[in-house]
């Protein structure tokens, strides 16, 4: 039938549905209300348990018919997102009471979600606001899932709070604690690891035109930088609270030691990835080593370059919160983590990791997207 064209998405989903309502009950205070109808028990999903099937079955139902796919996924959308929405909010109160079914039509849930996700990005629509659209529902969707089965498989299997807590419990401790989470990112973020960014930087780049041009720094210096390339943080940190003291500026110091020789290597890595042809030409017209560098080798050089400041602001974090653990005044990010994982307060220490992968997903995505202002001339760019 012409009408037809079941994903396996779709199929696998109806199947865990079928499988979920045969099995019966989701959690044990259900079951143990119908062993004993006569009790006043009470349980999850006393009145939605229907409906949650009922939303998965039709969303997968319409995934085999046989329509657009912008409508098949808006479909797909909702009934998975509702659905899991009603499948955590009712485990509420009865945590580490779900039975098998309530796995099930969890997994039911994700396979839709998956194919919402494979559908959306199938789409090539020829609005440039579309495109910027769809390049952030995706990541979002997928984002969102993962926070969704974290939350309901520790609710829902009563996962030990100091083991994993919920992202509800972390969102929670983030909303509750904005003062002393935004006087951890100025101390980390705004102090150590912007100020150790920008000069490890600089230095790196300084550094590697010079090796450029002088070619026994060149021999001299890459080995060596390999070598303290591969120097432990855990080694070189508390060498840096010894020698500047226990505030910002021995953080800094170890940023500057991490993002160095990453730009030195990549920036002399770029600098020799111009053409034979490209360069002749360069000599025809008598252009010497600084007209060279700045009109052909160091446009060039700019998709390394790039590279090495995406992989150091990463590096930058990371060296500065280890860093902390160290010696530090009673704020940071990498204090706060120390000392809330000596008081158990775990739901504090994943709010402070939180923080920092959302300051580091953001550093990352400025870079980005100044590379792609940069380099729009690179067929990486064009292409994307």
């Amino acid at each position: 039938m012409t009408w037809l064209k079941p994903s396996w998405q779709a199929v696998l989903a109806i199947l865990l549905c079928v499988v979920a309502f045969a099995l019966g009950t989701m959690s044990t205070p259900e079951a143990a209300a119908l062993a004993e109808p006569a009790a006043t028990v009470a349980y999850p999903y006393m009145g939605t348990k229907g409906l949650i099937l009922g939303l998965l079955l039709i969303a997968a139902l319409v995934s085999t018919v046989r329509l657009a796919p912008l409508v098949e996924a808006i479909a797909l959308f909702i009934g998975a997102h509702v659905a899991a929405w009603l499948l955590v909010k009712g485990i509420g109160g009865f945590e580490g009471t779900a039975l098998a079914p309530y796995f099930l039509v969890l997994a039911a849930a994700w396979l839709l979600a998956w194919r919402c996700v494979a559908l959306l990005s199938s789409l090539r629509p020829a609005a440039s606001g579309a495109k910027t659209a769809l390049r952030l529902i995706i990541p979002a969707i997928f984002g969102a899932w993962i926070l969704i089965i974290w939350e309901a498989v520790t609710r829902g299997a009563g996962i030990p709070f100091i083991l994993l807590p919920p992202p509800s419990a972390i969102g929670a401790r983030i909303a509750n604690s904005l003062p002393i989470l935004g006087s951890d990112v100025r101390q980390t973020i705004f102090k150590a690891v912007l100020i150790g960014y920008i000069v490890g930087n600089l230095a790196g780049f300084v550094v590697a035109i010079l090796a450029d041009r002088v070619p026994f720094l060149r021999r001299g210096l890459l080995p060596i930088g390999n070598m303290v390339s591969a120097l432990p943080i855990i080694g070189v940190a508390p060498i840096m609270v010894m020698w500047f003291g226990f505030d910002w500026p021995s953080k800094a110091a170890v940023v500057i030691i991490m993002t160095f020789f990453p730009m030195l290597v990549n920036t002399v890595a770029g600098l020799a990835a111009s053409g034979h042809m490209e360069r002749d030409l360069m000599r025809t017209y008598a252009s010497g080593y600084w007209p060279t560098l700045l009109k052909l080798r160091l446009p060039a050089a700019m998709p390394f370059i790039f590279n090495a400041l995406k992989i150091n602001s990463t590096l930058a974090l990371i060296g500065a919160i280890v860093a902390e653990f160290f010696g530090t005044p009673v704020v940071g990010m990498g204090f706060r983590i120390s000392t809330e994982v000596g008081r158990m307060n775990i739901d504090m220490v994943w709010a402070e990791i939180a923080v920092a992968a959302l300051a580091g997903s953001v550093f990352y995505g400025v870079v980005a997207l100044v590379e792609r202002a940069v380099t729009f001339w690179h067929p990486s760019v064009r292409g994307g």
